[in-house]
């Protein structure tokens, strides 16, 4: 089971600017582009921080000498690697409070910029997608289970588990990698077991 890479949702971008950049040439920048915010580099390509419309709104209105990038960047720039799962990339964003990560090769040097938009992308998953990968992925190679033995429905991203495995320990295993698939909105769980091996005195395998 593989979840997506930064690579796979980044914007490759053709849009930074330099530290010397003048204020009103960001403006337009983020104007023409359509974009919220644009990554701050060095003369080596290298990020070291991030302009926002906020920065930009924020500097503009109480501070006085605000002429570059330079004076308006937040600093330092938190980035992401191109190998990184979307999954590590949206606890990095979190964790930091930001909104986007500039996407740096193994030399630092800026190759994309991944957003929460391009996140939000995971949910515009086609359910087949989704319920093919949890059939061949999650049921088959990772749990070894048989697929004709459950039934799996997806509907708008929500996932209907039915059918019966065989120990009662195994459902919330199932649930869970389910649940960690990409663009799995929630998951309704209706599975059954043949055996009941999490209550007290359940019998042993030797037992038995």
């Amino acid at each position: 089971m593989r979840h997506r890479s930064v690579a796979d949702l980044m914007t490759p971008t053709a849009v930074s600017v330099q530290r010397g950049t003048p204020f009103k040439e960001i403006a337009r920048l983020l104007d023409e582009f359509d974009i919220t915010a644009v990554p701050v580099v060095d003369e080596s390509e290298r990020p070291v921080g991030v302009v926002s419309e906020a920065d930009l709104l924020r500097r503009r209105d109480g501070a006085s000498g605000v002429t570059t990038a330079a004076d308006v960047m937040s600093s330092p720039a938190i980035t992401a690697e191109p190998e990184w799962s979307v999954v590590r990339a949206a606890r990095v964003m979190r964790h930091h409070s930001v909104k986007r990560l500039p996407v740096v090769d193994a030399n630092g040097r800026l190759i994309g910029i991944l957003s929460r938009s391009d996140l939000l992308q995971l949910f515009l998953r086609r359910d087949h997608a989704i319920q093919e990968e949890i059939l061949e992925d999650v049921l088959t190679r990772t749990l070894r289970l048989s697929p004709s033995a459950l039934s799996v429905e997806v509907t708008d991203g929500v996932v209907t588990l039915s059918g019966t495995v065989g120990r009662r320990s195994l459902v919330p295993i199932v649930v869970r990698l389910c649940q960690s698939v990409d663009g799995v909105v929630d998951v309704i769980n209706r599975l059954d077991f043949e055996l009941d091996d999490m209550s007290v005195g359940s019998p042993t395998a030797t037992e038995r």
